[in-house]
């Protein structure tokens, strides 16, 4: 993106509340094992071989409920904000996601083959669920832990990583300007939204999306751990 990064979100914000209140599943999510062996340089290649693989597909979904957040938008800035992210995913990410998984030995023919693992699809549909049926800020308060904890977890990693570590290329990616941009400016999407739609009554059905969507990260994170289908 080439949009100057926002400034960091002040105290008090929805997706803070959310991740606040979410404290015990937030942790397990950001600090899993999957997480912390990756940091760590102690991962299972084939682990993360296979997570490379789902995380393709995942992405693929991904870009699909930006393009509804494309549609799902009142307001021009919104609508550029989405396609911004959607034109990112497409032509930024996954050129980077496949030229990475081929330094691994995985080609794209690998990835669009593969079954998607039933946690993958839990996921993704429960994203693309919550917008179809919801608004924009439903949608985003369901994307927000994806975005956001991928950067949180970037920036926590490539404090500890070392030059042996086999998955610093990765790490460096999501510690990297461009996607540390990217989440901030999502989070200051959904705090512009939630300015709009927000109400006292309604912020507990935006936590339980935020804790579901969480809840689903550590399934993706168990899925690549154990290779399940």
């Amino acid at each position: 993106m080439t949009a100057a990064t926002p400034g960091p979100l002040p105290p008090g914000t929805l997706y803070t509340r959310l991740r606040d209140a979410c404290g015990a599943d937030w942790q397990a999510y950001t600090c899993h094992r999957f997480v912390r062996e990756l940091g760590a340089g102690t991962l299972e290649l084939e682990s993360f071989r296979y997570y490379l693989i789902q995380d393709y597909v995942f992405l693929i979904h991904f870009a699909r409920a930006w393009a509804l957040a494309v549609y799902k938008s009142d307001t021009l800035e919104d609508m550029c904000q989405a396609s911004a992210t959607l034109n990112a995913l497409l032509h930024q990410e996954m050129a980077l996601h496949l030229r990475f998984c081929a330094g691994w030995g995985i080609s794209q023919a690998q990835m669009e083959t593969a079954p998607e693992a039933a946690a993958n699809l839990a996921y993704t549909r429960y994203v693309l669920e919550r917008g179809l049926s919801g608004d924009l800020l439903d949608l985003l308060v369901a994307l927000a832990p994806c975005v956001a904890g991928y950067a949180e977890i970037g920036k926590t990693l490539a404090s500890q990583a070392t030059p042996s570590n086999p998955y610093r290329e990765w790490i460096a990616s999501y510690a990297g300007e461009d996607y540390q941009c990217l989440s901030s400016a999502m989070l200051a999407q959904l705090e512009r939204t939630a300015a709009r739609l927000l109400t006292p009554a309604r912020e507990a059905s935006c936590l339980r999306t935020f804790r579901s969507a969480t809840r689903l990260e550590v399934g993706f994170w168990d899925m690549a751990l154990s290779r399940s289908p």
